[in-house]
């Protein structure tokens, strides 16, 4: 077998190079830790193999929010974790469903903002930094997803959209270089 089609290298690595190339594509300074908490979520969730809950996470969000202490604070870690995963590798196939990926950007950066202003919180800067930058992260996972892929083209409409909803700067350089100026004065008076 070709030496180029086997990989010998843990989730870890594998991710490590990929996020770090997406970053460098990407032009986001992140620090060392937030770097490292995305490579250990993407490893997480690969290793994990297990199905998400069906639970809604606005419903997960205020159970979250009714409890204390390590319940919730954890509550709110997996609500940003999975929003963050959900909106950066299946965003895409939430064209026109129930919730969109506007849903799953304003629930996981309000988790993440709500876990740094705690102190206790050994993590506090990596969640702030994730809130803060929470699109540009999100772009970061599309852009690894794209590369860990066969996709096809994207529907330029769904990019579009997308675009709109977000105001993700890599959405708008991919409808450019497309040959599609966006536009954001439309709004999204036109999207149903």
């Amino acid at each position: 077998m070709p030496e180029g089609l086997v990989r010998r290298e843990s989730p870890v690595e594998y991710f490590k190079g990929l996020i770090d190339g997406a970053l460098q594509h990407q032009r986001l300074d992140s620090s060392e830790s937030t770097t490292f908490y995305i490579v250990q979520l993407l490893a997480g969730f690969v290793t994990a193999g297990g199905s998400l809950d069906d639970e809604p996470l606005a419903l997960r969000l205020a159970k979250a929010l009714q409890t204390g202490g390590v319940r919730q604070r954890e509550g709110l870690r997996q609500i940003g974790d999975l929003s963050l995963f959900i909106s950066g590798f299946f965003s895409d196939s939430l064209n026109r469903r129930l919730v969109d990926v506007d849903y799953y950007v304003a629930l996981g950066g309000y988790a993440y903002g709500s876990l740094s202003r705690r102190d206790e919180d050994a993590r506090a800067q990596i969640f702030a930094e994730l809130a803060d930058k929470f699109v540009r992260y999100v772009d970061v996972l599309c852009e690894v997803s794209e590369r860990t892929t066969l996709a096809s083209n994207a529907d330029l409409l769904r990019l579009y959209e997308k675009w709109l909803r977000t105001g993700s700067r890599r959405d708008g350089e991919r409808l450019a270089e497309r040959g599609i100026v966006p536009n954001a004065s439309i709004g999204n008076r036109y999207l149903q």
